[in-house]
This record gives C-alpha cells, sequence and structure tokens, in this order.
C-alpha cells in the first residue's frame, strides 16, 4: 500500500509541474507580461502538491508502528498486561508480530491470536487512512498552489525560498544527528564509568571484556584499560599511511603535472576502481594472500610474522587508501593557481622545484584534507582487521604480531546476545566516545593547518 501511496504521489506532483507550467506558457503566448519563467510556476506547484505530502508520509512511516504497538497492547485483557514487566510485554509483542505475519515461532495462545488479528485490521486500517490522507493533501496543495500562480506571481522567489529552507533544514538534520549520536554515546558512557573507573579505562594496559555469568567465577568484571586497543588501532592506521600516503601522494603529483592527457584517462580510472572494491573483498585478500606472504617472508629471513599481524592489514589497506589520497591530492593541486607556476617558472625553477617548492606547500590544505580523511577511513575500517590482525588487544608496537582495533571491539561487544546492563556492552560505547573525541581534534587540526596555508598563499 505505502509504495502505491508514493508512486500516485509521484505522479501527482509530476502533473502538478505540468500543469504550472502549461498555465504560465499560455499566458506568454497571450502576450502577458510573467514575473518568473514558465518552469518555476511548474516547480511552485509541485513542490506545495508534494513537500506537505511527502512530510505526512514520513511522519505517519515513523510514528504508526509505535501507535499500533499501544494499540494493540491496551487492546489485551488488563490481566495479561499488568503480570508482566517491560521485557516480558517486548517478547509478547514480538511473538505478537510473528504469529500476525506468519514468520518465526507462531503461538497458539488464543490471547495472542486475538491480538495478532487485531495488529492486523490495526496495520491495514492504519494504511488507507494514510493513503487517503496524502492523497487528500495532494489534491488539496495543487488546488492551493494552481489558485496563487498568476502572470505577476513571483513564482521564482518563492520557490528559491523554499529551496533555501530546505537547505537550513537538511544542514539542520545534520547537526540534530551529530548531536545525537554525541548524547547517546556520552550517557551511555557514563552507565559503563558508574561500574568502571574512567582513569582505569583510559590507562589501563589490559583489555578483557568477557564477563561471566555467575559473579563466583573467575574474572567476572572483566579489564576494560583501553590503551591495547588504541595502540592496535594507531599500529594499523599507521602501517596504512606509510603504504597509502607515498604511493598515493606521488601519483597524485604524476596524474597532475607530468601525465599526458591520454595515460592520466587509462591510470586515474585504474586508481578509483580500488575504491570501489568492497572492503570484504581486501579482507579475504589480505588473510588468503598477504599474510601467509609475509609470514612465509618472515620465515626466510627469520623475523616471527604472526599468520594475524598489523603488518598484513595495514599494508592491504594502506592500498585500499590510496585512491582516496591520490583523487583529493590530485584535486588540491590543480586547484593551485597558474600564477603561482608562472611565477616560479620565470625565476628560473625547475619543473621538480616548481611541485616541491610552490604547489605542493600551495596544495597543503587539501592535501592534509586528503590524508586525514584516509586516516579517519583507516581508524574506522574493521572487516580487514577481523580477518588479517585478528581480536587479540595486544599492547605492542611490533607490526609483526597481531592487535585489535577500536572498531572490531565494538563490534564483538555488540554481537550476539547483549545485555545493555553489562559492562562489556556499554565498554562500546565508551570506545566510540572516545574515538569520536579523537576524530573531533583531528578535524581542529586539519583546519587550523588549512587556515594557516590559505592565509600564506591567498
Amino acid at each position: 500500500m505505502t509504495t502505491y501511496t508514493l508512486l500516485t504521489l509521484v505522479a501527482l506532483i509530476a502533473f502538478g509541474f505540468l500543469v504550472g507550467r502549461r498555465r504560465a506558457i499560455a499566458w506568454a503566448g497571450k502576450s502577458l507580461k510573467t514575473h518568473s519563467r514558465p518552469r518555476y510556476h511548474g516547480y511552485y506547484v509541485g513542490l506545495w502538491a508534494g513537500v506537505p505530502a511527502l512530510a505526512l508520509l514520513l511522519l505517519s512511516l515513523i510514528s504508526a508502528g509505535a501507535l499500533i504497538d499501544m494499540m494493540v497492547l491496551a487492546g489485551m485483557p488488563e490481566e495479561v498486561i499488568e503480570s508482566r514487566s517491560d521485557s516480558e510485554l517486548d517478547l509478547l509483542l514480538a511473538s505478537v508480530k510473528n504469529t500476525a505475519a506468519g514468520v518465526g515461532f507462531v503461538s497458539d495462545d488464543p490471547v495472542v491470536l486475538a491480538a495478532a488479528e487485531h495488529l492486523n485490521e490495526l496495520q491495514v486500517g492504519s494504511e488507507w487512512v494514510t493513503s487517503a490522507s496524502v492523497i487528500a493533501l495532494v489534491l488539496a496543495g495543487l488546488l492551493f498552489a494552481g489558485r496563487r500562480i498568476s502572470p505577476s506571481f513571483g513564482a521564482r522567489p518563492a520557490v528559491e525560498k523554499a529551496v533555501k529552507v530546505g537547505m537550513i533544514a537538511c544542514a539542520g538534520l545534520a547537526i540534530v544527528t551529530t548531536a545525537g549520536i554525541m548524547f547517546a554515546l556520552f550517557f551511555e558512557s557514563l552507565r559503563f564509568f558508574e561500574r568502571y573507573d574512567a582513569l582505569d579505562f583510559i590507562f589501563g594496559t589490559t583489555w578483557s571484556p568477557q564477563t561471566a555469568i555467575r559473579e563466583d567465577q573467575v574474572g567476572s568484571s572483566g579489564a576494560f584499560g583501553a590503551i591495547p586497543v588504541f595502540a592496535g588501532t594507531a599500529l594499523i592506521a599507521a602501517v596504512a599511511m606509510a603504504v597509502a600516503v607515498p604511493i598515493g601522494l606521488r601519483s597524485a603529483i604524476y596524474l597532475a603535472e607530468y601525465a599526458s592527457k591520454r595515460m592520466r584517462a587509462i591510470v586515474k580510472p585504474v586508481l578509483e576502481i580500488l575504491a570501489g572494491v568492497p572492503t570484504i573483498v581486501y579482507g579475504f585478500f589480505a588473510v588468503l594472500t598477504v599474510a601467509p606472504l609475509f609470514r612465509d617472508a618472515g620465515v626466510l629471513i627469520g623475523l616471527p610474522i604472526a599468520a594475524n599481524s598489523a603488518l598484513a592489514a595495514g599494508v592491504v589497506m594502506g592500498a585500499m587508501i590510496i585512491p582516496f589520497v591520490s583523487s583529493l591530492t590530485e584535486d588540491a593541486i590543480r586547484r593551485v593557481p597558474k600564477e603561482l607556476r608562472d611565477g616560479s617558472d620565470a625565476l628560473g625553477a625547475t619543473k621538480s622545484e616548481t611541485i616541491r617548492r610552490t604547489i605542493l606547500p600551495a596544495a597543503t590544505p587539501g592535501i592534509v584534507a586528503g590524508i586525514l580523511l584516509a586516516v579517519s577511513r583507516a581508524i574506522g575500517e574493521t572487516m580487514i582487521v577481523v580477518m588479517a590482525a585478528g581480536l587479540t588487544a595486544n599492547l605492542t608496537a611490533n607490526p609483526f604480531e597481531a592487535v585489535t582495533t577500536v572498531t572490531v571491539q565494538i563490534v564483538s561487544n555488540l554481537t550476539g546476545d547483549t545485555s545493555f546492563d553489562s559492562a562489556k556492552t556499554l565498554s562500546a560505547f565508551a570506545l566510540g566516545l572516545t574515538l569520536f573525541v579523537i576524530t573531533i581534534f583531528l578535524n581542529l587540526f586539519a583546519i587550523g593547518v588549512r587556515r594557516k596555508y590559505q592565509e600564506t598563499y591567498e
């Protein structure tokens, strides 16, 4: 039902655009002077037809499920509801939904069967009400906008104002989303620090989040010293950057300054193909090819390289990140004003001297941005680390040993049967909050570098 409603909505919006545009063209044919071009009249009608209706449809999709759940619980016998806790009510509601959909475990309890039938009725009724309301709102928008447009009506300023409001709303949504993530991490982290000392988390050197089921078992409290986890993250990111930055920077310089148009048309797409390869493929390549290769090479030269090592994960991750560094660096180099190149040439500098002493310093803001984006990608990578570096929280600076990263531990602690009252699960939020703060400082550093060099070369 929702799909058909959405298709009908799109068709009516297109119809409104065509009607508004045709009316404006007809005015022009009658030699009437119009304030705006015909397409803006079409945009105006389409906006009034689509925006309110889309907002209503989105609101319905967000809130209908919760309202229906409340109505289903309210329709069940009071003795069934009052005798259950909140978690038991959630399980009961899940059983009702499974029974109504006919998937998973289907209950034969008469109360559940009656609630499932009631749920289906409410869902069908909700869909019909939503569809009728959306279509009615579209028609009302078409009628309202159709009456407002006229040869003297300023359709273009109205449309531009609506677009501006939409952009402000998108920017506000991004800010609200970021704030929501920050507050969610912060408050869940506070719950973790109520159970575990913050200083021990920040400066502790033992990470063993496994907690026992019974309090009398050994290690029931777990150990959440985060230094080994962040050290592993930094080690793998450093190896990845040691691979990606030199290769990506040099390839960008070659493509921007030395390569012919034909060579650039061949090399650049090949580099960008690497960015489109799924990370799981890189993980398979790391664990099946690179890790055994490094291990066998270590045996030949007498170095003990583990089967799962930071070196293998970092090298493969660096290969994955090369397109990001190369593409962003090339764009930064191409944005350097031609006057700087001409001035360097006029002073008798060679091409390599111009690149080293003029172009690269002027392109530093873009280069730093590309490198920091690559660092963020390396810090946030999970699959390659899981497959090639392992899950061992090992405090070491030796890239030949197995380590783990923050993101891997977050996924590990939130996977499977989890309880949000346990320190193990809550530790994932503490790791996420710490990583969030580190990312903010990286961004602030990038902003500082950009401002410094922009002042120098503007």
